[in-house]
């Protein structure tokens, strides 16, 4: 919202938001006369509302139609929700309760996909438990041994001693010094991290324009980019209420919901995004065009993180734009709450 934007437009715009998220219909001007609760004629809301939709947060979907909310529209509305919030200590409480009963034993396993369920339930849509990184394979050291011109055999190791092995083609000669030369390189960068963080922070360092003068860097990531390829990301996952969103009340196209399903059948792809939306502790929400992915970008995410003493772990819902948002920030802030004291402190 623009700094001279009024007060009246902010209600206008909050009222229209509401409207939408209950209805799924376009909202005429004659309804938010009384709905905003401006004391206004229906000549000034249409004049608010030309100006919201000339700044790009309402649009009419058909010229008779009334208004409904963008993305843009979406994002102010839940950032107000954001700042007004209170405490959600009892939210928290509830399900705590709820997952005391269901999960005696306290015990990850058993915790994570109860939350799953009860974060579909509280939302609607689609609701997902992640366990924390540390319960993932971590990096130790990796070794290249040629196996002809452009062949090379790949060994991880990973913590505890678990062995990676895969046959890679290097598209180019490299000599066996040169591939201990990467080796040690990649093995100082990357031990001691989760693999799945490996893969990702070379993904980044390949896009860094300093290792185009690199010869050896360059080289070494280049094979470490095709070493952690395809290996599979051994977080888990607890995902709950896919048909939840097949609902007609979701307003989304079954080719929609089938690009969804596949990346949760897939995981890996979807966690990987959802790490890459986690700036830090608490909670975020991504809204319809601020996803990275285009095929989520008919959906929105809410999530937050929770702490069980030794790593971090994610919660959240996925469900279309016309999410209730109020709702599910409530559900999944008191899902993070309690699994984080549950976790901690078991008694």
């Amino acid at each position: 919202m623009t700094q001279d934007a009024s007060d009246r437009s902010k209600r206008v715009l909050a009222a229209l938001i509401r409207e939408y998220i209950a209805s799924g219909e376009p909202v005429a001007s004659t309804l938010l006369v009384t709905a905003a609760g401006l004391g206004v004629s229906s000549a000034t809301v249409r004049s608010i509302l030309a100006r919201l939709e000339e700044e790009g947060y309402v649009q009419q979907p058909h010229t008779s139609a009334g208004r409904i909310p963008t993305d843009r529209g979406y994002r102010f509305y839940v950032d107000l929700l954001l700042e007004s919030r209170r405490p959600r200590d009892r939210a928290a409480t509830a399900v705590e309760a709820r997952l005391r009963r269901q999960s005696p034993d306290r015990l990850l396993d058993s915790l994570l996909p109860q939350v799953s369920h009860v974060l579909s339930q509280a939302s609607r849509s689609v609701g997902f438990a992640i366990r924390p990184a540390h319960e993932a394979a971590v990096f130790d050291r990796v070794e290249f041994v040629p196996l002809g011109a452009t062949r090379v055999l790949v060994v991880i190791v990973a913590s505890g001693g678990h062995v990676i092995q895969k046959v890679i083609q290097t598209g180019e000669p490299i000599q066996a010094d040169e591939l201990r030369q990467a080796a040690n390189y990649l093995n100082v960068e990357f031990a001691g991290i989760p693999l799945y963080r490996a893969r990702e922070a070379v993904l980044e360092r390949m896009t860094e324009e300093r290792l185009l003068y690199d010869a050896l860097r360059a080289r070494a990531m280049r094979l470490a980019s095709s070493t952690f390829a395809d290996l599979p990301d051994d977080r888990t996952m607890y995902v709950e209420g896919m048909p939840a969103l097949l609902d007609d009340a979701s307003g989304l196209t079954v080719q929609t919901l089938q690009a969804l399903l596949e990346m949760i059948e897939e995981k890996q792809k979807l966690l990987q995004l959802l790490n890459e939306y986690i700036d830090g502790p608490g909670l975020s929400v991504v809204i319809g065009a601020e996803h990275l992915d285009p095929s989520l970008r008919p959906f929105s995410l809410v999530l937050s993180t929770y702490d069980d003493g030794h790593g971090i772990g994610t919660v959240g819902v996925i469900g279309p734009t016309r999410m209730r948002y109020s709702r599910a920030i409530a559900a999944v802030e008191g899902a993070a709450q309690a699994v984080s004291k549950m976790l901690r402190d078991p008694n």
